[in-house]
């Protein structure tokens, strides 16, 4: 059997680990009692960015070590592209931080934990139209 070719490897295991991350967050939202909203918007919010860091793979774009999704949006070329605003990552965008770590943050909502994974959903849909099936099927 031959190998992808090294670029598509990389897409590929971006593809596999935002995958992970979305069927997390799915998955706890199921829970009927003690969904850790916090976990569930974390694992949105690395579903989004790990797509749009597949995606810039795939277009051979450099990125930086960031977990800001408007600066890897915009590397994107933003909505022009994936059909995907700012206001749909921006709301992400806390996660990283505040999801994780204590500190003086508002509670996390189940309100809060849908909306996180639709606008991961959202992401997810937009880069895998626009990627290679190669890259989605491994």
């Amino acid at each position: 059997m031959n190998e992808p070719p090294e670029g598509l490897r990389k897409i590929r295991q971006w593809v596999e680990k935002a995958e992970h991350d979305f069927k997390t967050a799915e998955h706890l939202l199921t829970l009927l009692e003690g969904c850790p909203f916090d976990v569930v918007c974390f694992h949105a919010q690395q579903c989004a960015e790990k797509y749009l860091k597949g995606f810039l793979t795939f277009r051979s774009v450099d990125f930086p070590k960031t977990h800001d999704l408007v600066i890897l949006l915009n590397l994107a070329d933003g909505p022009a592209t994936l059909g995907v605003d700012l206001v749909d990552v921006q709301p992400l965008n806390r996660y990283p931080v505040e999801a994780r770590y204590p500190g003086d943050w508002e509670s996390f909502t189940l309100e809060e934990a849908r909306e996180a994974v639709s606008l991961a959903r959202k992401v997810r849909e937009a880069v895998r139209k626009q990627l290679p099936a190669a890259a989605l099927n491994g």
